[in-house]
């Protein structure tokens, strides 16, 4: 179940974050703005994460086994839109780009149906696994422009529905709730009331705003910024994102295993000194190599390891039958905290030619995130011990 949920995630992913790879090319064919552009990548994020509050409630109430199928099935619709309609102006791009949110609600489907089928002393390591198929992304960036070279713009879209199609058909037939789930009674908006007053809701939000939302604000604004700050071809640019997303891919895992060895609030102190370091090192744009290259890779690896810790979080301190609603809400804090760094990045760059001010909010940002983790959430964490 664990392999299949992980897959899934990957799969829609995939999907979910096409139009990152092909924003240099739709802003010279189309003539975008910096801001244009970062708002064309930014809109499936944000879609898909507000959509991760209702996904995740709804997986707590329908399970996992009817909510994967449902939202890998309905993805296919904005992806063939894109690659057959909406590919030839602002407008049909951004349409699309909104409705292919619904592949990134994904996540809030899969964290609860896996957290039912560990014991919570294993919960951290399975969760980071399952987090692992946000290298969907990565797969995303190694093949979308190299599709689009061999057969056109089409070509990666249908690609992509056709395994969506095949997904969502696998996961109908085998995939299975734990034994024994936990199914709410209460209404959707009971319950989604009562898990806006637990404090892990709120705590974990702000964490994951920053770890995963910064992962995300990388992985879909990195091409553009190594092609405007560096000079280097789209290509190159989108295959050193896909590396960034594969070291982040690996270290979740690791953040989550971590987790359930030392605690998830040693691990996130760890991250977020790595990612204001990194950041401040960062806003000087030091040569590519290697500083500039160790600054986003030490960054990728906090990130990914810190997304995983952060649901170790979440699996110790959230209701067994709220773990849906709380992932939706996190998971939405997590992709909102990815929308907006591009469209910031995009808009100062536009009005300064530079990205250093962009970097240094994000230091600033990574080292008041590490002050909150050493007092609230660790002083929560001991509450929950007691």
């Amino acid at each position: 179940m664990l392999s299949l949920a992980t897959l899934g995630f990957a799969v829609n992913f995939w999907a979910w974050a096409l139009l990152s790879p092909l924003g240099p090319l739709f802003k010279d064919s189309l003539g975008l703005s910096a801001f244009q552009q970062a708002l064309l990548v930014a809109v499936p994020v944000v879609v898909g994460s507000v959509g991760r509050v209702p996904a995740g409630a709804l997986t707590d109430r329908f399970g996992g086994r009817v909510m994967f199928p449902l939202v890998s099935a309905i993805t296919i619709v904005p992806v063939l839109f894109l690659g057959v309609l909406g590919h030839s102006s602002l407008v049909a791009l951004l349409i699309g780009g909104f409705f292919l949110g619904v592949g990134g609600t994904s996540f809030a489907v899969g964290v609860p149906l896996v957290n039912a089928w560990f014991p919570p002393e294993r919960r951290g390591l399975a969760i980071g696994v399952f987090g692992a198929g946000m290298g969907g992304t990565a797969i995303s960036a190694l093949t979308t422009v190299r599709l689009v070279d061999a057969g056109g713009v089409v070509t990666p879209f249908v690609v992509t529905a056709v395994v969506l199609a095949v997904y969502a058909v696998v996961a109908a037939v085998f995939l299975r709730d734990a034994p024994g789930r936990t199914i709410p009674a209460e209404s959707l908006g009971r319950r989604l009331a009562d898990t806006v007053r637990l404090p892990i809701t709120w705590q974990a939000s702000a964490l994951y705003a920053i770890a995963f939302g910064g992962y995300v604000a990388f992985s879909v604004y990195l091409p553009a910024y190594l092609k405007t700050a560096y000079g280097l071809t789209q290509a190159d640019a989108a295959n050193r994102m896909a590396g960034f997303v594969l070291l982040a891919v690996l270290m979740r895992p690791v953040g989550g295993w971590l987790s359930d060895r030392i605690g998830p609030v040693r691990v996130l102190v760890g991250v977020f000194t790595v990612v204001t370091a990194g950041a401040v090192l960062q806003s000087f744009t030091p040569a590519l190599m290697p500083l500039s290259t160790i600054a986003f890779l030490s960054m990728a690896a906090a990130l990914g390891a810190g997304s995983g810790a952060v649901f170790a979080l979440v699996a110790l301190l959230a209701p067994a039958n709220k773990v849906g609603s709380v992932t939706g809400i996190v998971g939405a804090a997590g992709g909102l905290g990815g929308f907006v760094p591009p469209l910031v990045m995009g808009a100062l760059y536009g009005a300064f030619s530079s990205y250093a001010l962009g970097l240094a909010a994000l230091a600033v940002v990574a080292a008041a995130t590490l002050a909150f983790t050493t007092t609230t959430v660790h002083r929560a964490v001991r509450a929950h011990q007691r």
